[in-house]
This record gives C-alpha cells, sequence and structure tokens, in this order.
C-alpha cells in the first residue's frame, strides 16, 4: 500500500485523530468551537471521522482530491484503520478459533470490530454527501465497500465465534388479568354493631 500516513494517536474507540501538531487541528474557527457544544454524540462522532479522512487523503502518497477518491480508497482507508484495533479476531490455528470468550490470551492480532467499521461507513457515507458529494458517486456506497463489509462480518463472525444476525423479537404473553378484588360482606342486619355490643 503506497501509504506513509502521518503518526496520530488512537482514540478510545480505535479510530485514529488527527495529529494535534497538524495545520488542521491547531486551527479552529471561533464559530466551530462555539457550535460543536450544541452538536449530538453522532454528528460530533461524523464530523471526526470526516476530518480523519480528510487528513488520510492528504497524508496519501500521492495526495488525492475527495473527488478522485474510490470505493478502492475507501478500503485501503479502513484496512489501514485495522492498526488502531482493539478486538481480537482469532486465526484459523489458533485454538480459540471460534470461541467467543477465551480461557487465556493469544498472539492473534487486534482489528477493527465489523460493528465499529459498518458504523463508520454509515457516517462518512452521509458525511459525504453533506459536504456537497452527489449520491451517485458516493464511494462509501460503492459494492466493493459493502462486499468487504459482508466479508469481514462473516469471518469475524467465524473467528470469534458471535451472531452477527439480528435476533427476532419473541411476542410479548399478554399482561396477566388484575383479580376481581372480593367485595366486604354487608354485616347481617340482626347482628348488633361493635359499638351497640360495647354498650351493653
Amino acid at each position: 500500500m503506497a501509504m506513509v500516513p502521518k503518526p496520530g494517536s488512537p482514540r478510545s474507540d480505535g479510530f485514529l485523530t488527527s495529529p494535534s501538531s497538524s495545520p488542521a487541528a491547531a486551527v479552529t474557527s471561533p464559530a466551530a468551537s462555539a457550535a460543536s457544544p450544541s452538536l449530538s454524540r453522532y454528528e460530533s462522532q461524523k464530523r471526526r471521522d470526516w476530518n480523519t479522512f480528510g487528513q488520510y487523503l492528504k497524508n496519501h502518497r500521492p495526495p488525492l482530491s475527495l473527488s478522485r477518491c474510490s470505493g478502492a480508497h475507501v478500503l485501503e482507508f479502513l484496512r489501514y484503520l485495522d492498526q488502531f484495533g482493539k478486538t481480537k479476531v482469532h486465526t484459523p490455528m489458533c485454538p480459540f478459533f471460534g470461541h467467543p470468550n477465551p480461557p487465556s490470551p493469544c498472539p492473534c492480532p487486534l482489528r477493527q470490530a465489523w460493528g465499529s467499521l459498518d458504523a463508520l461507513i454509515g457516517r462518512l457515507r452521509a458525511a459525504f454527501e453533506e459536504n456537497g458529494g452527489k449520491p451517485e458517486a458516493n464511494p462509501f456506497g460503492a459494492r466493493a465497500v459493502r462486499l468487504y463489509l459482508r466479508e469481514i462480518r462473516e469471518m469475524q463472525s467465524k473467528a470469534r465465534g458471535i451472531s452477527y444476525e439480528k435476533k427476532k423479537r419473541k411476542k410479548q404473553p399478554p399482561p396477566p388479568q388484575p383479580q376481581p378484588q372480593p367485595q366486604p360482606r354487608p354485616p347481617h342486619p340482626h347482628s348488633p354493631s361493635p359499638a351497640t355490643g360495647a354498650a351493653t
């Protein structure tokens, strides 16, 4: 891969943040910093992912413009992110291949989890169109990217022994009907009331 990406620091979710020394990270307009607290978590994450991808394109050798970016470049980006992954993916030769909870450590590599990549591509696909890209030219929606994500899901499902199929929701049984409370029996007309009995 003809990449010489600048070193960055992995974020808590495993994706790379732009180096703080870069001009793009150092320069922030007051309007942007004032607007950021009001952004939702999803919007903030989408903006960070979009900036990370933009930094990746700048560091590409040769540098890439967004208009020349294709699905193949998106795949390069996803493979590049694997070095910051935190999910253990067992190789077929590993004795823990297919075990969701291995009893001891193993030398298998850490990768980006399929769910993280799938969510990342969803955010970048939306950000591409929000930043002026045409839906029909969206590299994040390319067939090659969809096939890659499906392949990663199947591979990690087998390696980690985890099913990614959506579980069908069971129909909830109807709530139990409340039992009618027994009504207190009225006093017998000939029996004396407690007050009368006390008086005699």
